[in-house]
């Protein structure tokens, strides 16, 4: 790895689809806590509507206006090369974000974004994993709610238990919150692309290298009751164990034999059904353009909740890890998880990765693999409450 002199650059951190509701959330979230003479610009194709959110922002005279566009790959390339790091909040990432990616990549400029998409994070491995080993970029997928907590929570939970030794990890997601149109608009693509979200699956397979006296497996868990945490368990086929897969592979912490399992917690069976029958109905319809744009029109892009609402919302993530004849029950927890939350975890991992001394590593990587500890750190500062619930 030879990482490129980026110190010449003139920001530290582009953020792009700074007007999106995300993105406005995070500029604001970087206004009130980012390090005091941050090099910083927002980034998107309308040059008014960016120079708009920077006069409402506090301080909004220091923040640079770079325009970018998705359909205009050059203009991709600039921003690339203006800055240390980029996070991007422009999805759905599998229509938008390769060529971001694929210009971060060759240039070293650090990447991140909030991809919850498993086709879009095998396409960039395959890609341009290699190059950006290359150049030193680090490529950092799914650094908001997807998948930040579930991601750094197996890690802070796996540091509790014994080394050396087979670990097994169980993680239980409850949040009461509402979404955007983007998220929206993410989910559908999703939905509508099975056949090629497992071509890109199967294409990164070839392509990994094979894993030499370990074994991490992250299987697909059958709903059930969970006395350990009161409620039923319903398998969640989502980024977030993929993600865990990833770092145990990357980090020997895990053990020689590492077992993920993720689920949602539903306290009540007929409302653990209801979610089972709205999701199976909402994939069905996904699969049909003219029900995918009647649902995409309910909500658009850029409608998200209300101050209001985000403020009743919140998450908690409980693991029950064992290994090496140990047993500990561990809690990541905090507010909002689609926006405020994510709005701060997508600002934090930024600004980890623009200033903090970090672990050697390019290419893909995780927020475990990347930032760990570091970032592990920040968010606790930042109010996100990561704790041992129980230990035995």
């Amino acid at each position: 790895m030879s990482r490129l002199n980026r110190t010449d650059r003139p920001y530290d951190l582009v953020l792009f689809g700074a007007t999106g509701f995300v993105g406005a959330l995070t500029a604001e979230y970087l206004c009130a806590h980012a390090p005091k003479g941050l090099r910083w610009a927002l980034a998107g194709r309308d040059e008014g509507k960016l120079e708009r959110l920077r006069e409402r922002l506090p301080g909004g005279a220091d923040i640079g206006v770079l325009r970018a566009d998705v359909a205009e790959p050059a203009t991709l390339r600039a921003l690339a090369e203006h800055a240390r790091v980029v996070a991007t909040a422009v999805g759905p990432y599998v229509l938008y974000g390769e060529d971001l990616a694929a210009a971060c990549a060759d240039t070293g400029t650090d990447y991140l974004d909030l991809a919850g998409e498993p086709e879009f994070v095998d396409l960039v491995y395959v890609r341009h994993d290699a190059r950006a080993r290359e150049t030193g970029a680090r490529l950092v997928h799914a650094c908001g709610f997807d998948s930040v907590p579930h991601d750094l929570g197996v890690y802070f939970t796996v540091r509790q238990l014994p080394e050396g030794v087979p670990l097994t990890v169980d993680g239980y997601v409850t949040a009461d919150a509402a979404f955007s149109g983007g998220t929206l608009a993410s989910a559908l693509n999703q939905f509508a692309r099975g056949r090629q979200l497992l071509a890109a699956a199967r294409d990164r397979a070839r392509h990994e290298p094979r894993l030499p006296g370990r074994r991490v497996a992250v299987p697909t868990g059958l709903p059930r009751f969970a006395g350990e945490v009161g409620a039923w368990a319903l398998p969640l086929p989502t980024l977030d164990p993929h993600t865990v897969r990833r770092s145990a592979r990357a980090l020997e912490r895990y053990g020689p034999d590492f077992r993920y399992r993720h689920y949602a917690a539903v306290r009540r069976l007929p409302v653990a059904l209801g979610g089972l029958t709205a999701v199976g109905a909402v994939v069905a319809a996904a699969q049909l353009p003219s029900a995918r744009r009647w649902l995409s029109n309910r909500l658009r892009p850029g409608d998200g909740p209300s101050a209001q609402r985000r403020a009743r919302s919140q998450f908690a993530v409980r693991f029950v890890g064992e290994g090496g004849g140990r047993r500990v029950c561990t809690e990541v927890a905090g507010g909002d998880p689609g926006y405020d939350e994510t709005a701060k975890m997508f600002a934090e991992a930024a600004l980890c990765l623009a200033f903090d001394d970090l672990p050697p590593v390019a290419g893909q990587v995780t927020t475990a693999q990347a930032m760990g500890d570091a970032l592990t750190e920040r968010l606790r500062a930042a109010g996100i409450t990561f704790r041992v619930a129980a230990d035995r």
